[in-house]
């Protein structure tokens, strides 16, 4: 898969629901998730493997309810990362508090594939 082709395939499969069909097609089975901060106490910022970036995606399904989204077009970045803005309003599933959230994702491509994921967003 060339380059903007999995740029795009990664915003629509985000704006219609298929992030888990995206995690399958689109990245590498070694990718590399890093968060800004730890998710928990005494956790690490990184997640390696495909698995773990599931277990990550189910946690968060878990936890929260997106009420609102917008998913920016993707950013190019040379012809191997790119950038996309989050911007959403979710429901702790747990708490009922409803929070807006704003982020940046930077995607590292190698070989028609995912390998590292970056998240950057505001404490």
């Amino acid at each position: 898969m060339d380059f903007m082709t999995l740029a795009n395939a990664l915003v629509a499969g985000c704006r219609e629901g298929r992030e888990k069909e995206n995690l399958d097609k689109l990245y590498a089975a070694d990718a590399v998730s890093v968060e800004a901060m730890a998710m928990e106490e005494g956790g690490s910022r990184e997640t390696h493997g495909l698995d773990g970036i599931k277990g990550k995606h189910a946690w968060w399904d878990a936890n929260f309810e997106v009420l609102e989204g917008m998913i920016s077009d993707p950013f190019p970045h040379g012809d191997d990362r790119f950038a996309v803005i989050f911007d959403m309003k979710a429901k702790n599933t747990q708490t009922g508090e409803v929070s807006e959230m704003k982020e940046v994702a930077v995607y590292h491509v190698a070989d028609g594939k995912i390998v590292r994921e970056e998240f950057f967003y505001g404490m």
